[in-house]
């Protein structure tokens, strides 16, 4: 049986790939991870506490301060512009809701009396036409 000319033997085969995975040992649980930064936290903050001085002390107070204040005033931002359109909606919607009545019953009354007024001339005119 004659071997295909297409075939690449850089490429791996299935069988390739399982037994590869089999002779490997499994890779280490990320559980080992946690401790390890929570140690490398903790030497980062004994050296700051041994080693900066007053200015960097205040370097780093006033970073933070601007950090946090950057993400609350943009949450506090956002849940203010929130709030204001909800309450300016329904502001919104009632005072239209009542100018709209408004305008409904102005037009109503201005419609009757002009029916009123043309229906009276038309009935007058006919009247003057009978004499």
């Amino acid at each position: 049986m004659s071997q295909n000319p297409a075939f690449d033997h850089s490429i791996p085969v299935l069988t390739e790939v399982f037994s590869d995975k089999a002779d490997k040992p499994a890779a280490p649980a990320r559980l080992d991870a946690a401790p390890l930064a929570d140690q490398a936290n903790a030497d980062l903050e004994t050296r700051a506490i041994d080693n900066w001085t007053e200015p960097q002390w205040n370097l780093l107070e006033r970073r933070l301060s601007e950090r946090i204040l950057q993400q609350l005033q943009g949450r506090v931002d956002f849940v203010l512009e929130q709030r204001l359109r909800d309450s300016l909606e329904e502001i919104l919607k009632a005072a239209i809701g009542g100018l709209a009545e408004e305008i409904r019953a102005g037009l109503h009354d201005t419609i009757e009396k002009i029916v009123v007024r043309a229906v009276g001339q038309e009935v007058s005119h006919l009247q003057t036409l009978k004499k």
